[in-house]
C-alpha cells in the first residue's frame, strides 16, 4: 500500500542520462576504516589518553570518508555507512529511557550480544539520529537515507521486564520511532528506512509489524519515502499481507538465495515499490556488471521499472572495504545500463516469470 506513488522521482539526479530511472541505494552499514576500529578500541582503554572528544572527531572523519565513497560509486542516495553504530539494537537502546544493560549474552558459538532489558516505560528523551543526519547532509551532495532499527526488532531482541507483552512493547517503541521521524523530517529528511530483521525469523508476527508501521507513519508527509527492509527468510509467510503495510518500498534479500522466491511476489500483484538486493553481501566475490544486470531483470518480473529500486541484499559491513565499494560501483553501472536498454526497448517486460523449483 504505497503512500505516494510519485515520491521516488525526487531522487532522480538532475543530469540523469536516461529516460528510465532505477533508484540506486544501499541498505545502511558499510565496512569501517581500520583506523576507526583502532580509535574505538583506544576510547575504551582506561589507560589511553584517547578521549571521547577524539572519538567524536574520528567518527566525523569516517562519516565524511564513507559518504564520499558512496557518492563516488554513483549511488543516487547515500548514507554515512553507520560509522557511529556498532550494533543495531544497542545503539538505540542506549538512547531510550526505560532500557538498561546488564552485560553480554551468548547468542551463538563464541559471539556475544549486549542484549538490553526493558525495565520501565520507554520514552522519547532527545533525538537519536538528527545530528547525524544533519552532519551527513552537510557533507553529501546527494540525498541522504536514514536507516532506523524498527520497533519490532528493538522489542524482540531485548528482555521485556515491564510490558504485559512483547507486542505492547513494540507498539510503545513504534510511537517513539514516529517522534524520531517527525524530528528527522523537520531537519529535512526525505528517505527513511525501517529495519526489521526480526520479522524474518518470526514471520507469523507480520500483523504486529503492520500495526507498528501504522503508528510510525502517522502524520508523516506522503512525500517522505518510507522503506521497510526485511532480511532473508520465508517471504511467502508475510505475502501478500505486506501489501497492506503503509510503506512506499519493501526491501528484500533475494540475491543470496538465487531468486528462488521471486515468484512469491507475483500473485497477487505486488503493491509497494520493490527494493531488490542484486549483489550478495555474504560473499567477497565481486559480481560482474553483466551478472548484476541479470539480477536487476529479476525485479522487472515483479514491478515495472518506475517501481524498482536497486540495492545490495543487506548491509555490507562484513565485507572487505574495497570489495564493498566495487560491488556498489558495479551495481550502479548495471542499473544505468539496464535503464539505457529499457529506453531502447531492448528488454521484454512481458517475459514470463520462472517458477522456483
Amino acid at each position: 500500500m504505497s503512500r505516494d506513488a510519485e515520491n521516488r522521482e525526487q531522487f532522480r539526479p538532475e543530469n540523469h542520462d536516461n529516460e528510465h530511472f532505477l533508484l540506486t541505494t544501499v541498505v545502511g552499514s558499510y565496512p569501517k576504516p581500520k583506523w576507526l576500529n583502532r580509535a574505538n578500541d583506544l576510547a575504551e582503554d582506561p589507560d589511553s589518553k584517547f578521549t571521547q572528544e577524539h572519538l567524536h572527531e574520528a567518527h566525523d572523519d569516517a562519516c565524511r570518508v564513507i559518504t564520499n565513497e558512496h557518492e563516488r560509486s554513483g549511488l543516487d542516495t547515500v548514507v554515512d555507512g553507520e560509522m557511529r553504530r556498532e550494533e543495531m539494537v544497542e545503539y538505540f537502546a542506549h538512547r531510550i529511557p526505560g532500557y538498561e544493560f546488564n552485560g553480554p549474552v551468548k547468542v551463538w558459538g563464541h559471539n556475544y550480544f549486549d542484549k538490553p532489558s526493558v525495565v520501565g516505560e520507554v520514552e522519547y528523551d532527545e533525538p537519536w539520529l538528527v545530528d547525524e543526519f544533519e552532519f551527513t547532509s552537510d557533507v553529501a551532495s546527494k540525498p541522504v537515507k536514514v536507516p532506523i532499527t524498527g520497533p519490532y526488532t528493538l522489542a524482540s531482541w531485548s528482555f521485556n521486564e515491564h510490558y504485559d507483552s512483547e507486542a505492547d512493547l513494540a507498539y510503545a517503541l513504534a510511537d517513539l520511532v514516529n517522534e524520531e521521524i517527525e524530528q528527522l523530517v523537520e531537519a529535512g529528511a526525505t528517505y527513511i528506512q525501517i529495519d526489521e530483521p526480526a520479522l524474518a525469523t518470526t514471520p507469523d508476527d507480520h500483523a504486529i509489524v503492520g500495526e507498528c508501521l501504522e503508528r510510525i507513519v502517522a502524520g508523516v508527509p506522503d512525500e517522505v519515502r518510507i522503506g521497510l527492509h526485511v532480511c532473508y527468510g520465508d517471504y511467502s509467510r508475510i505475502y501478500p499481507e505486506l501489501n497492506d503495510y503503509p510503506i512506499d518500498e519493501f526491501d528484500v534479500e533475494l540475491c543470496n538465495g538465487g531468486y528462488e522466491q521471486i515468484d512469491v511476489f507475483t500473485d497477487p500483484e505486488f503493491e509497494p515499490d520493490l527494493a531488490l538486493g542484486v549483489v550478495d553481501v555474504h560473499t567477497a566475490e565481486v559480481e560482474t556488471v553483466e551478472e548484476i544486470k541479470e539480477n536487476i531483470k529479476q525485479g522487472l518480473k515483479v514491478v515495472p521499472p518506475e517501481k524498482l529500486t536497486v540495492s545490495p541484499d543487506c548491509g555490507v559491513k562484513l565485507l572487505p572495504r574495497e570489495v564493498a565499494y566495487q560491488k556498489m560501483e558495479n551495481m550502479v553501472q548495471a542499473a544505468r545500463e539496464v535503464e539505457a536498454e529499457l529506453d531502447a526497448g531492448e528488454i521484454d517486460l512481458d517475459a514470463p516469470v520462472p517458477q522456483a523449483d
